[in-house]
């Protein structure tokens, strides 16, 4: 499989995961903002049991969960932008949605996956979708062929 062809399929994985992040943090500061606190924490740690979230919370609370869907938000915009410049075939675009997307994911995996707080559909789909993207951005930066040690 040629570079071009799998930056494409890259490009694809990122866009995903991108419009996945936006909604996701859209949602999270919507639901915190209007006060529904136990429906915020349970869209993002979703094998939590309801009866267990459903108490009272501390104000600020929606200020920390707002903060998180504002980077959630911020990932995915990041991230589905450089979307359209990884399928351009642009080396910079892939290293920033490596960067974002995979750091982002990185500690949603740590944290949120091992931690055994979430389903495997859709956070734990989402953790393969961008490592996916990583592991096929290496694979394409190999097969490219130049000799430069930094992308062009």
């Amino acid at each position: 499989m040629n570079p071009s062809l799998i930056l494409k399929i890259v490009a694809v994985l990122w866009a995903i995961w991108g419009i996945v992040h936006v909604f996701a943090g859209a949602a999270t500061i919507t639901f915190a903002l209007s006060g529904e606190i136990s429906t915020a924490i349970g869209g993002i740690a979703d094998a939590v049991s309801g009866d267990k979230l459903d108490q009272s919370y501390p104000n600020a609370l929606a200020g920390i969960l707002s903060q998180h869907g504002f980077n959630l938000l911020w990932f995915g915009l990041v991230t589905l932008i450089g979307s359209f410049w990884v399928w351009k075939q642009k080396w910079l675009a892939v290293g920033l949605a490596a960067l974002v997307g995979g750091l982002a994911d990185l500690g949603y995996f740590l944290f949120l996956d091992l931690g055994g707080y979430v389903n495997f559909i859709p956070g734990t789909i989402m953790t393969l979708i961008s490592g996916s993207a990583l592991i096929l951005s290496l694979i394409a930066y190999r097969k490219r062929g130049f000799k430069t040690p930094l992308p062009q």
